[in-house]
């Protein structure tokens, strides 16, 4: 009697217990994986705050980057429309490109005095050269713009109301020219519009426009260079969060996968008879 009330007992307690211990088991790792899973998105969460920030200031950044980028263009923009006026202007209508030889004839000073910005008059200094190669006589200036304000003046000095001392400046100019009576020096002439000028230098030269343009170009391309740079940081950005965004897609679907995976590996498991 004592035996066979033992023996079933023995043998309906192990299965029982063998079972319970199982469904702890498993409650126990179904709730940790879980909790990892919570934490892995906390995580993600973390991190993609961090990016959020991480873009928020880089944007800052980029708008004030491509501002100073814009405005630079602008500047330079309006720098060439000045010099554009100032400078390449007067060189493309000008026609003083023939050069001559000239010979310095003669140097004196004219009795009337010219007028000097409707405040004084001041003396003008005539100078008369002859031209080598069509032996004509023609007057002397300084430079393009000299032939415009004063038609037969070489020099003119500034407007001061001192008449001595605007005498003896222009004498000492009349002294250094007479020394060079009779010399042969290069010079341009306009035979189409100014038959009877020519001038001593130019003043509007190919070398004097590439400078006066280097600074507003350098400025343009600077400020192009600089939003192009952004802009390709920008995109270069956007396809960096679309290549991380797909790799962390892929993690969280394997690390699902796996998680009902092995869910349905300890159900088949238990289910499955011993």
């Amino acid at each position: 009697m004592f035996l066979n009330t033992a023996s079933p007992r023995r043998s309906f307690n192990i299965p029982i217990n063998i079972n319970l211990q199982g469904a702890r088991r498993r409650q126990t790792r179904e709730f940790t994986a879980a909790a990892q899973e919570q934490e892995w998105s906390r995580g993600l969460d973390g991190r993609g705050g961090q990016r959020a920030r991480t873009l928020l200031v880089s944007s800052v950044g980029e708008d004030r980057a491509i501002l100073l980028g814009f405005t630079m263009m602008a500047f330079s923009v309006l720098m060439l429309f000045v010099v554009g006026i100032t400078v390449v202007k007067p060189y493309v209508h000008s026609n003083w490109g023939e050069e001559a030889s000239c010979v310095l004839l003669q140097a004196d000073i004219m009795e009337e005095w010219v007028d000097c910005r409707g405040v004084s008059t001041v003396p003008c200094l005539r100078v008369t050269v002859n031209l080598t190669a069509s032996n004509q006589r023609a007057f002397l200036h300084l430079d393009e713009d000299s032939v415009l304000l004063a038609p037969e003046c070489f020099y003119i000095p500034k407007c001061r109301m001192d008449c001595t001392e605007l005498k003896d400046e222009v004498l000492k100019v009349k002294n250094s020219l007479d020394t060079h009576l009779g010399n042969t020096s290069s010079c341009f002439a306009d035979l189409t519009r100014h038959p009877r000028d020519v001038i001593l230098s130019r003043k509007y030269t190919l070398r004097k426009i590439l400078l006066a343009l280097m600074w507003p170009g350098l400025m343009l391309g600077g400020g192009v260079l600089l939003v192009g740079l952004v802009k390709l940081t920008q995109c270069l950005a956007h396809l960096s969060s679309e290549v991380r965004s797909e790799t962390a897609g892929g993690r969280l679907t394997s690390k699902y996968t796996q998680g009902n995976l092995y869910k349905l590996m300890r159900r088949s498991s238990v289910l499955s008879p011993t």
